[in-house]
């Protein structure tokens, strides 16, 4: 475990305590909590002098916990699903067991739980190992030391815990930001491969594949608002702002905390966009299959209406009888084709005067226009 101590001016790392010390930042991993849970908490006392309880710290370990707010009188607690940016997510593993393939751009949304704990005077942080939103707050923050004397372009440091943690959140959230491009890409794809006339689809595993990881972005953006709203309403409830001229400090906590906010409602709304506008081509998809099954029918009723006289001509003229009109004639063959040539053109007139073939001429024309375009 790590501990920053966070002054007005300067960060130091695992170093005895400054006196101009702000507050601190205890950062550790879910490899080193778990590996001794009790340990670990009795550091966090000893440093912090708050002792956490037992179903929140069996919770900052758990790696399936959703997004999560819980407050006691002593700190509060908040889990919050960040992306999961470095692990290996070509195949993402159902609740069955069961390794499924998904798109590049949809097996990006494998997520992992970072544990806040957010106490009086600290912020305790549990998370992977691999966190990169955290691992480049800490850069920030250590290489700020250094830059800080004469560099009046240098961003501020975090002036409580509470500002910390929503500028951790901040920038997990703008990683779920960063992909609504190549998840809109991705549904366009789907678009065009179920609306191409040239080949069918087959994929559909991938597409269901798919389908499901959207939801699962969709539920995902809407625990993390719940935990988000719910510590926006803890900050109202609990800063009053009226001690030692704190308005200003919890009007930019609010700001932050709706910021964020708001940021995971355009997430959601982009994942609920995307998932309609996926319904809506496989709907499409099988209304183009309905209509193209419609003009095979069509054409084949046309070809069997065509064919029905012609055969009955035949089969009566097929029947073996010794004495039949036009038998003996030598033009009676040349008669019976100019009879059912006839009635092929006349059916063909029919038709055309119920527009059977006018839908079918439009297509073609368009066709044919395009391809000249």
């Amino acid at each position: 475990m790590d501990i920053f101590y966070i002054g007005e001016q300067q960060v130091t790392l695992n170093q005895v305590a400054p006196t101009s010390s702000v507050f601190r930042w205890l950062d550790a991993t879910h490899d080193e909590v778990a590996a001794d849970p009790e340990a670990w908490r009795d550091a966090v006392e000893k440093m912090t002098g708050t002792r956490l309880y037992d179903l929140h710290l069996r919770d900052a370990v758990n790696l399936t916990h959703p997004s999560y707010f819980d407050s006691t009188q002593d700190y509060v607690m908040v889990v919050f699903r960040k992306l999961a940016l470095h692990a290996d997510t070509s195949t993402i593993t159902d609740n069955e067991g069961i390794k499924r393939k998904v798109p590049a751009a949809l097996n990006k949304l494998l997520t992992l739980p970072v544990s806040f704990f957010l106490l009086d005077n600290a912020l305790v942080t549990v998370r992977s190992t691999h966190s990169q939103s955290i691992e480049n707050a800490r850069t920030r923050m250590l290489s700020y030391k250094h830059k800080a004397e004469g560099n009046s372009h240098s961003v501020r440091l975090p002036t409580s815990p509470e500002d910390l943690m929503l500028r951790l959140l901040n920038s997990m959230v703008d990683q779920y930001l960063d992909l609504r491009q190549p998840l809109t890409l991705q549904l366009d794809r789907w678009q065009h491969a179920l609306l191409d006339p040239r080949k069918p689809f087959k994929n559909w595993i991938a597409l269901l594949d798919s389908r499901i990881e959207l939801r699962k972005l969709d539920h995902l953006c809407e625990e993390q608002h719940d935990a988000l709203q719910e510590l926006r309403d803890y900050i109202v409830d609990t800063h009053d702002g009226t001690e030692n001229g704190n308005g200003r400090s919890k009007d930019l906590l609010l700001v932050r905390v709706n910021d964020v906010i708001e940021h995971i409602g355009r997430v959601l709304n982009h994942a609920r966009r995307l998932e309609a506008s996926l319904e809506s081509a496989v709907q499409i998809h099988f209304a183009a299959m309905a209509h193209r099954t419609s003009e095979i029918m069509r054409t084949l009723t046309v070809i069997t209406a065509l064919f029905m006289p012609l055969t009955l001509i035949t089969g009566i003229f097929g029947m073996n009888f010794v004495k039949m009109p036009m038998l003996d004639m030598a033009s009676g063959f040349w008669i019976i084709m100019s009879i059912m040539l006839g009635l092929v053109v006349l059916l063909l007139g029919y038709f055309r005067s119920k527009r059977y073939f006018e839908e079918r001429a439009m297509q073609q024309s368009s066709r044919t226009h395009d391809t000249r375009g």
